[in-house]
C-alpha cells in the first residue's frame, strides 16, 4: 500500500489571477497540476517555500 502524499491544502481554495497562486496553500497553478506527480523531495522542496510566499504575498497586498 502507498502511503498518503502530503498536502498543504487548507480547502480555501481561491486562487489570485495575478499571482496563478492559490491564496489558501500559495501553491502555484502549475504545483497544483502536478501535486501527485512530483516525487516526495520536490513536494519538501515546495513545502520549505510556502510560509515565505505567504508573507511576500500577505506584505504585498496590505493584508496582516
Amino acid at each position: 500500500m502507498n502511503a498518503p502524499i502530503w498536502s498543504p491544502c487548507k480547502k480555501i481554495c481561491v486562487v489570485d489571477p495575478n499571482q496563478s497562486m492559490c491564496v489558501g496553500c500559495f501553491r502555484t497553478l502549475d504545483e497544483l497540476g502536478r501535486w501527485t506527480l512530483m516525487s516526495h523531495e520536490e513536494r519538501l522542496a515546495i513545502k520549505a517555500e510556502l510560509k515565505e510566499r505567504e508573507a511576500a504575498y500577505r506584505a504585498a497586498n496590505g493584508k496582516p
